[in-house]
Parts: C-alpha cells; structure tokens; sequence
C-alpha cells in the first residue's frame, strides 16, 4: 500500500480530464458524437464499447493527435499542450514497431524526454529513475534486451515503465492488457492501483466486460456517443450494455453482470468464480 494520499479535490481544482462536446469526424463522417467527460482526480475509468466505438479515437483526440470537429479538451484546467509533461501514454501494442532497434532501458528512457530540454541528454538521475521502472514491472534484467526479442507480456511490461518513467498525474492507456499473459495482466492492474493510491487519474480503454468490473471505480460506455457513464456499479446493467453493444451482447456480458452484481453486494472477487 502507498504512503501517498489522495489529494482533496476543491471546487478551483480543476479535474484531470474535462471533454465537453467533442466531435471527431474522419473524411465529414463522425467517429465521436458529442462526447461529455469528466474524470474526478484518483479515479480509475475504463472506456468501454464495441469494436469501432471510437475508444481509442478518443484517447489519440485527447492528446491532440487527431483533429477535433467541435467541443473542447482540457487537461488540469489547460489545453493538452499546455499540460502535456503530466500526461503519460501507454499506446496499443499493434501501434508500435517493434522490430526497431533499441532496448528495453531504451524505451523507458523515452519516458524522460518530455522533462528534459532541447538537444539535453538523459542525466544519471533519468537512468536511475529509468531503472526503477524497470525493477517496478519486474524487467530490470532484461534492460539491454532489444524489445524485438521480447514476448508480448515483456514488451507491454517496458511500455508500462515507460510510462511509470514520465511521472504524469494523468495516465490515458489504450488497451493496456491485450496480447498479455495473465501474470502480466495481473502486474499491471496492481502498478495501476498504486497509481490511483497516489492520487493519479488513469483513462484506460478496456475490451473485456469480464474484468471490466473489477479494474475500474468509473466506467464510460462508449458507442460513438457517451450510452453511460459514472461509477461502476450505476453504469454496468443490462439495459446500458444492450444499448452499447445491441445484439453483440455474448453470454461473457451476463458473466459480466454477474460478477458486478456481487461486487456490489459486498462480495470480494475471490468470491466470484467463472
């Protein structure tokens, strides 16, 4: 458990993440349809919806990386740019290539770049902090291992210390646990818990409604539009995931139900079995 606290949130501290009416449109079709967001500080939200939702749309909109046809962004109160040294990003696994030539301490170190001026070197405190990542995710051994020679669970794991290197107050993940092995997946969202311990908020698109439930505090159902959002246990219902998903609504999704139903029970999830 950290020794950090949460900070207390007042009325002129400005949230994290405020998305007010944002319309992202590719070739004049809209991907993202009036979009409202607002993610309190020390949450953990997860972005959930279908295949083409536009989940990932909207973290790369954030960040600036996709022009916006209306509405506004702001980070702490700020346009992104403005605000971009406390954000950290931990991009989709199938975005990167992977077959190019550095190394594990490499891509952390990476992480670092947003603190450091123009044409300025890493310091030995970079590489020190670098190297906790590292040891953070369990990876420090494998530091001069080129990340081609990685497995899938290593090399999520070194993006993971890459982000953990840029020491942000906002996290957005896209798709932090796909193409990783179960003890990866299970690091991950405890690295994430120790984030939120410390006060940090963390958007995370999110595909499997199983776990949907346990990893997070906050949920957006995404369609191309908000279908819901707010805390879990309002959010995750029947009626909700029908309307994000229609009729590709599996027997996972009742299992899903399932598991938050007793969540809010009172249940823990070493209650829960599949």
């Amino acid at each position: 458990m950290s020794t950090h606290s949460r900070p207390v949130p007042t009325s002129k501290t400005p949230a994290p993440l405020e998305v007010h009416d944002l319309t992202v449109a590719y070739t004049k079709r809209p991907v993202l349809y009036g979009i409202d967001l607002t993610a309190p500080a020390g949450s953990i939200v997860g972005v959930v919806g279908p295949n083409g939702a536009g989940k990932s749309t909207l973290i790369k909109a954030i960040m600036g990386l996709l022009p916006t046809a209306s509405g506004w962004i702001k980070v702490f109160g700020m346009p992104f740019q403005q605000a971009v040294t406390r954000v950290g990003y931990l991009p989709q696994r199938e975005s990167v290539d992977w077959d190019f030539p550095v190394n594990a301490m490499d891509v952390v170190l990476m992480g670092r770049y947003g603190r450091l001026g123009p044409f300025k070197r890493p310091t030995k405190v970079d590489r020190e902090i670098a190297m906790s990542c590292l040891d953070k995710v369990k990876m420090l051994p494998y530091a001069k291992r080129q990340i081609s020679n990685l497995s899938g669970g290593q090399q999520q794991r070194v993006f993971l210390a890459r982000a953990l290197a840029q020491e942000s107050d906002l996290y957005l993940m896209d798709e932090p646990f796909i193409g990783v092995d179960a003890a990866t997946e299970a690091a991950i969202i405890e690295i994430l818990r120790e984030l939120q311990q410390q006060g940090k908020t963390l958007i995370v698109v999110h595909h499997d409604l199983t776990t949907a439930p346990d990893y997070f505090d906050r949920i957006l159902l995404l369609n191309m539009r908000v279908v819901a959002y707010g805390k879990t246990q309002e959010v995750f219902t029947f009626k909700n995931l029908q309307n994000a998903y229609g009729g590709r609504l599996s027997i996972l999704s009742e299992v899903a139900l399932s598991r938050a139903q007793k969540k809010a029970e009172g249940d823990t999830p070493d209650d829960i079995h599949l």
